[in-house]
């Protein structure tokens, strides 16, 4: 199938492409994600963001919170192991010719977690840079054991949740200047985050740091960037079997900065871009919902 149209609906964010023979021709973003609706129903969002689009004429497939209990329709959650290609045959129905990805889940006594959205980007990583293990990095990191074609187990660890918590609600970010970046206090916190366990003791010395005069107040935030992405990809490789090259699936900005921590532990990286990884995912959903 060539005519589409795609979204990726999440909680605070809203981006759309429109597909015809195979190309996206145009996309479209917006920040009415679901949780900032302003009042407005699913229906007008989705009105406005494809005006002018052919959507009672083409396919529409969405993924992320949409299929939340907040979202358009609620989609169930497909329990793990579970094979990628699936995903197309267990679509929530949102309408005519509209279609929500459901997410994946874990649940077992030692692990329960769940993803919205980052199940199409995976399927897509199956496509264009597959590996054993896929890392997602965003406001909750999600690290993702595949075997072949399945995904098996993942964790999800609040990385960059902490890291504004502790700016701007804790006494870390107390007092603080506008920050400024900071190449080097990055790194020195990174390698702080690799080498050392102990994060909860080393999170109260970001603060003693800067007020002794070992840290730049401005530079408090690269620092704890660095500690905690550190912390988070040692901890997390040191629970992976690797037998080949990660794969990273994030912005370029994000990627930089996972990519000198994965560095650091010698661990190979390939990289490819979340909105890459999404359309790619999307496209084969289209194509088996055609077959």
């Amino acid at each position: 199938m060539s005519h589409y149209i795609a979204l990726d609906w999440g909680s605070t964010n809203l981006r759309a492409w429109y597909y015809r023979d195979g190309d996206a021709v145009e996309s479209r973003r917006s920040e009415a994600g679901v949780t900032r609706l302003n009042g407005r129903s699913h229906q007008q969002v989705f009105d406005e963001i494809a005006h002018g689009w052919p959507v009672n004429a083409v396919p529409v497939v969405m993924a992320g919170m949409v299929g939340s209990n907040a979202g358009w329709k609620a989609a169930p959650y497909l329990p793990c192991p579970l094979t990628l290609d699936s995903l197309a045959t267990q679509l929530t129905t949102a309408g005519e010719n509209r279609w929500i990805v459901p997410g994946l889940s874990v649940s077992r006594r030692d692990n329960h977690n769940v993803m919205r959205g980052e199940e199409t980007q995976l399927l897509g990583a199956q496509t264009l840079a597959p590996a054993e293990l896929i890392v997602m990095p965003d406001t909750h990191s999600k690290w993702v054991k595949c075997e072949a074609r399945r995904v098996i187990d993942f964790r999800t660890v609040m990385t960059g949740e902490l890291h504004h918590l502790l700016l701007n609600h804790a006494l870390i970010g107390t007092g603080l200047p506008q920050q400024q970046p900071d190449a080097a206090a990055f790194q020195r916190g990174l390698e702080t985050g690799i080498n050392d366990p102990s994060l909860l003791a080393r999170l109260f010395e970001v603060r003693a740091q800067h007020l002794l005069g070992a840290l730049a107040p401005g530079s408090v935030s690269d620092f704890l960037s660095g500690l905690l992405i550190g912390h988070e990809v040692a901890s997390q490789a040191a629970q992976s079997a690797l037998s080949g090259p990660v794969t990273l699936i994030a912005s370029e900005a994000l990627a930089q900065r996972y990519q000198a921590a994965f560095a650091l532990l010698n661990i190979p990286l390939q990289w490819l871009a979340g909105d890459s990884a999404f359309q790619q995912g999307i496209r084969r959903i289209v194509d088996d919902l055609a077959l």
